[in-house]
């Protein structure tokens, strides 16, 4: 059994239980199966600049209340939580992260922090709608995706990542909500994270909420999956040579699972129009065990 595996994850939903703190627990789980997990959160899109300072001296700073004047009190505050997910205990607790664009700097912090994967989530705000704190979260995303160190972003983080990368985000008429099959390319049909969970051939499906489309692919990606409404789905992110790193864009939900969406529906934190376009399989869970895997695999 590999030890203890700590997962830096951009949490942009704090304010959505279900597709917030929920879906962030659907992303470690798979973890769980052959390590213990610790988490480190941050939430940039609440925090002053001013407290991003704080890691100049000390890396690993706990957020406090006061490092957090934007939060949205729809979601209770708190610095640490854990979670029991099957039979282990899961220790969730938010961090200061650094709050500038200089790669260098963010370099050195993330390598002192001493991370095995970066994750960032969805978000109810818009790449195509730029506001201050995106910056340093691409700062952050770029600079550990081309570390080598397992990288994936989610819709948003999709998003954000391709922005970081070169890409062009452009804001649709209208929200794209459902069920839709991932059509592969010809790098896609060989790509760990895709397929790795399927028998070959086999039909993969994502569940999209977003408005917010990436359409141009960044120089260092190969575009790996298309969906019907969508045509830049997945990238997988390249070095300086070429050669694939372990840095994934979906622009899917794979953290959606069916108890999620059931009781976002009951909350009210989704419409009955997305509830019934959300009705089908899709393969998320699948394709964050192989996330999981492949984080232990470069861990091991």
């Amino acid at each position: 059994m590999a030890g203890c595996v700590r997962v830096l994850l951009l949490d942009l939903l704090v304010e959505r239980a279900e597709f917030g703190h929920g879906g962030n627990q659907e992303v470690i789980r798979p973890f769980l199966k052959n390590s213990e997990v610790e988490v480190l959160l941050l939430t940039p899109q609440m925090q002053s600049f001013e407290s991003g300072h704080k890691t100049e001296k000390e890396v690993e700073i706990p957020l406090g209340k006061e490092d957090v004047p934007n939060w949205d009190d729809e979601y209770p505050f708190w610095e640490n939580n854990i979670v029991e997910l099957g039979s282990r205990k899961v220790n969730f607790h938010r961090i200061i992260m650094p709050m500038h664009n200089d790669d260098i700097k963010m370099k050195k912090w993330v390598e002192d922090l001493s991370v095995d994967a970066l994750v960032c989530s969805g978000s109810r705000r818009n790449v195509s709608i730029w506001e201050e704190w995106m910056g340093p979260a691409a700062t952050l995303m770029r600079v550990v995706a081309n570390s080598g160190t397992p990288t994936l972003g989610i819709c948003f983080g999709h998003q954000l990542l391709c922005h970081s990368l070169g890409s062009e985000i452009k804001r649709a008429d209208s929200l794209s909500s459902g069920i839709w099959e991932l059509k592969l390319t010809e790098y896609g049909h060989n790509d760990p994270l895709l397929t790795s969970h399927k028998e070959p051939d086999a039909q993969i499906y994502g569940l999209y909420t977003h408005q917010d489309h990436v359409v141009t692919i960044p120089n260092s990606c190969k575009l790996i999956g298309m969906a019907d409404h969508n045509s830049i789905t997945a990238i997988r992110v390249n070095d300086q040579l070429g050669n694939p790193l372990p840095a994934w864009g979906i622009q899917f939900h794979p953290e959606a699972a069916r108890k999620r969406i059931e009781r976002a529906y009951e909350w009210g934190h989704i419409t009955e129009e997305e509830f019934e376009s959300f009705k089908g399989e899709h393969d998320g869970a699948g394709i964050l065990s192989s996330f999981a895997c492949i984080v232990l695999e470069n861990n091991s």
